[in-house]
């Protein structure tokens, strides 16, 4: 697939919609589709985030992934703007971390709403505007391959996106729309300072697990250890989507994305379940210690 800025079959650059563009690989995607020619709109919850963004000349709308309504204003003014969507990266998202007896009920919805059933819903609505050949992609994480403890909720919201783009994968192919899960590793961004202020937020003083504190903020704060730089994913993404007719259902880029499965797939699952309840203070039969 090859931006249409050089396809001399197709004059017009390709429209490319990105979710979650304040910062991290949103915005870092943002900027290499459009230095690549590609006509990029930009889309994050506060568009006032995305004036630098802008000031390059990448078009920048208000979305709240959650919000139908800012779905619908984002569909009509591309609808009007352009001649169709050719890729829709689905970016936004983020992580609710900590024990799962302490995490509320509003917090699990909360975590599926913006990391599935958004997604879904702007696909159900992009899909229509796409032509022949177009591009979904998705987000994932190696978290959605293999769960830890202190990050259930994001771990099972990426392991339902994975799957939800299985079938997608399967069923939009008799429309030559090709769907991409992309398993990233660690990434650097914001990613880890949201989701230590959401354990901050979320863990009750009477918890259980109160003690090992330092170990639920060192899984909230995992992905930033030896984070690949999220222009590095941009770069090759776009890379790959520019030379490949065909790309491949999962692209992992990052580091730890090829990693971390392979021990999920090959380890023994009490010998893995071992070394990560070691890593993270659990131990079999020991409660750990009040504070």
């Amino acid at each position: 697939m090859a931006s249409q800025s050089t396809n001399p079959d197709s004059p017009l650059p390709q429209v490319v919609l990105i979710t979650g563009c304040s910062s991290g690989i949103g915005q870092a995607l943002a900027l290499e589709f459009h230095q690549q020619g590609y006509r990029v709109y930009a889309t994050a919850r506060h568009p006032e985030r995305m004036q630098g963004l802008a000031q390059k000349g990448i078009s920048t709308l208000q979305l709240d992934v959650t919000r139908p309504a800012d779905i619908h204003t984002v569909i009509n003014i591309l609808t009007a703007e352009t001649q169709g969507i050719d890729i829709l990266v689905n970016n936004a998202g983020y992580a609710v971390m900590g024990p799962l007896l302490d995490i509320p009920n509003a917090e699990f919805v909360a975590q599926f709403q913006t990391n599935v059933f958004a997604p879904i819903h702007l696909i159900q609505q992009v899909v229509p505007l796409m032509g022949d050949g177009g591009l979904i992609l998705n987000l994932g994480s190696v978290s959605g391959i293999m769960s830890t403890p202190f990050a259930g909720p994001y771990c099972a919201s990426k392991a339902a996106l994975h799957a939800l783009s299985d079938a997608l994968r399967m069923e939009l192919a008799p429309f030559n729309i090709q769907v991409v899960t992309v398993r990233a590793g660690a990434i650097q961004s914001q990613f880890g300072q949201t989701a230590s202020h959401n354990v901050e937020r979320l863990l009750p003083s009477n918890s259980r697990y109160q003690s090992l504190t330092p170990q639920i903020q060192a899984r909230a704060q995992a992905s930033q250890n030896q984070a690949t730089p999220a222009a590095v994913l941009a770069q090759k993404l776009v890379h790959r989507i520019q030379h490949s007719h065909r790309l491949p259902p999962e692209i992992a880029i990052g580091n730890k994305s090829l990693t971390l499965p392979l021990l999920k797939r090959w380890l023994p699952t009490r010998l893995l379940d071992r070394i990560l309840m070691r890593k993270f203070g659990l131990r079999d039969g020991q409660p750990p210690q009040e504070g």
